[in-house]
C-alpha cells in the first residue's frame, strides 16, 4: 500500500483501530499473566495446534471470511479446512492427546483464516487486498472476542473481591423474582429442556453469524461490506459490557443463593424459596467466579440478534424470535441472571444500536436524542439498583411497572426512530418517466 493510500482518512482510521486492539489484547495478556493464566493472546495461539475450545465458534469465523471470496474458493477453503481437522483427528487418535476440554474440530478453519490473512498480504493488491483483509479481520476479530471476553470475566473475579447481589436481589423483588419462578419451571422440563436451553445460550455467536451471512450475502458480488451489520454492534457490547462489570459486579442468584456459591452463599434458596427482604450490602467472594450479570450480555446479544433478523425471511425472523426467548429462559432458568438485569440488557443493546446505525449513516438529531435517552435510562437503572432496593422491594407495584415502562419507552424510542430513517418508497405516480430512447433506423 502506497504512502497516498495510507493519507486517506479511512485508512488513517483503520489503521489507528488496529493499534488500539492490538495494545488492548497484549494489555490483556499482561494482566492475565499477572494472574498466573495465559491470555487472549496464547489462548488463540495454542489453538493453531491444540483443542480448539470453541470448534463451531472457528468454523463461523471463518464463514464470515469467505463472505468475499467467489463460490468456488468457498468450497476450496472448506474443504481445506475439513481436511486439516481430519489430519488433526488422525493424529490425536492414537497419541490420545491429554486435552480434555475442546472441540475435536476446528483447528483447520482458524488455519485458513491465517493463511487467507498471508493470501491478502503477498498475493492481493489494492481495493481487493482491502477487501479480503477485511475478511480476515472480521473471522478473526470474532474468534477473539471469545478469548478476550474469557480473560476479562477472569479479571473481573480478581479485581472485584466483593458483589451487589444482595442490592440487585432486593430490587428484583419488584419483578416477583423471576429467576425464582423460570429456574423452578426449567427444572420441571427435566433434561430435555434443560439441554436445549443449554445449546442455545452457549452457541449465540454462531447463530449471530448466521444472521450476519444473510445480511452479507452480496458482499462477493458487489465487493463491498454493508455499512452496518449485526457484527459490528455484537463486537462493541462484547467491548463495553465488561466495563460495567467492574462498576457493578454481581454473580448471580444461583451463586449468591444457590448451591454453587458454597461457603460464599447468603443461603442456599435459590430456585425453591423467594430470597429474604433485609437492608442489602456488599459481600465478599471468591476469587474465580465471574462477576458478569449486570447487565446480561445474553440478553443483549439475543436483542441484537432479534432486531438483525427481522429484516430477513421468515426462517431468519422465527430463528431470531426463537434465540431471544430461550436465551432469556436459559438466563433466567438457570440461575445466572436476576430480571433486573435483563432489563438493563435490553436498554443496553438498544442504545448501542441505535449508536452504530448512527455511525454509519451519519447522525442526527434524532439519533443523537436516542443515544442519550438509552443512556441516560441505563444509567438510571443501575442507580435505582443500587440506591433504591429497599423501596423497589417494598412497593412492587410501583417500581414495578417503572421497570418495564422505562424499558418499553427505550423500545418505542428506538422503533420511531429507526422507522424515521429507512428509506421511503417514491410511489409509481410520482417517479420520473423515463427519457425516450433513439429509435434506430
Amino acid at each position: 500500500m502506497s504512502f497516498a493510500a495510507w493519507r486517506q482518512p479511512r485508512a488513517i482510521v483503520w489503521a489507528a483501530a488496529g493499534v488500539v486492539a492490538l495494545g488492548f489484547l497484549i494489555a490483556l495478556e499482561i494482566a492475565a499473566r499477572h494472574y498466573g493464566q495465559p491470555g487472549p493472546i496464547t489462548n488463540q495461539a495454542r489453538e493453531v495446534i491444540f483443542l480448539p475450545k470453541s470448534g463451531p465458534l472457528l468454523y463461523a469465523g471463518m464463514a464470515l471470511m469467505m463472505v468475499v471470496l467467489s463460490w468456488r474458493e468457498r468450497f476450496i477453503a472448506a474443504g481445506v479446512a475439513i481436511g486439516i481437522d481430519a489430519v488433526f483427528l488422525v493424529v490425536r487418535w492414537p497419541v490420545d492427546a491429554p486435552e480434555t476440554h475442546g472441540h475435536p474440530f476446528g483447528n483447520g478453519a482458524l488455519w485458513v483464516l491465517l493463511g487467507y490473512g498471508v493470501i491478502a498480504v503477498t498475493r492481493r493488491t489494492g481495493k481487493e487486498r482491502a477487501l479480503l483483509l477485511k475478511g480476515v479481520a472480521l473471522g478473526l476479530l470474532l474468534v477473539a472476542g471469545r478469548k478476550t471476553g474469557d480473560t476479562w470475566l477472569l479479571i473481573t473475579a480478581k479485581t472485584r473481591p466483593a458483589v451487589l447481589d444482595q442490592y440487585v436481589a432486593t430490587a428484583d423483588q419488584a419483578l416477583g423474582n423471576p429467576s425464582w419462578l423460570v429456574g423452578r419451571i426449567v427444572e420441571a422440563t427435566g433434561s430435555v429442556g434443560e439441554h436445549v436451553l443449554e445449546y442455545v445460550y452457549i452457541q449465540l455467536a454462531v447463530a449471530a453469524v448466521v444472521i450476519a451471512l444473510y445480511q452479507m450475502r452480496h458482499v462477493a458480488a458487489e465487493r463491498a461490506f454493508p455499512r452496518h451489520h449485526l457484527v459490528r454492534t455484537f463486537l462493541v457490547i462484547g467491548l463495553l459490557g465488561p466495563g460495567i462489570y467492574m462498576i457493578f459486579p454481581v454473580v448471580g442468584p444461583i451463586f449468591a443463593y444457590g448451591v454453587n456459591g458454597g461457603q460464599f452463599a447468603v443461603t442456599d434458596v435459590w430456585p425453591d424459596t423467594p430470597p429474604p427482604i433485609d437492608v442489602p450490602q456488599g459481600m465478599s467472594f471468591n476469587d474465580f467466579t465471574p462477576r458478569n450479570c449486570m447487565p446480561s450480555l445474553h440478553t443483549a446479544w439475543a436483542t441484537a440478534i432479534f432486531i438483525h433478523s427481522r429484516q430477513g425471511p421468515r426462517i431468519l425472523r422465527f430463528a431470531g424470535t426463537f434465540w431471544l426467548i430461550t436465551t432469556l429462559g436459559a438466563t433466567l432458568g438457570f440461575g445466572y441472571h436476576y430480571g433486573v438485569d435483563l432489563i438493563a440488557g435490553v436498554v443496553f443493546t438498544l442504545t448501542i444500536e441505535a449508536a452504530m446505525r448512527s455511525q454509519a449513516w451519519g447522525w442526527d438529531r434524532s439519533g443523537i436524542q436516542l443515544v442519550a435517552y438509552g443512556t441516560t435510562v441505563f444509567a438510571a437503572l443501575l442507580l435505582s439498583y443500587r440506591y433504591l432496593p429497599l423501596e423497589m422491594s417494598r412497593h412492587p407495584w410501583v417500581f414495578g411497572p417503572l421497570l418495564i415502562l422505562a424499558m418499553s419507552s427505550v423500545i418505542l424510542g428506538y422503533v420511531r426512530t429507526t422507522k424515521q430513517w429507512e428509506p421511503k418508497a417514491v410511489p409509481a405516480a410520482l417517479q420520473p418517466e423515463p427519457e425516450p430512447q433513439p429509435q434506430l433506423a
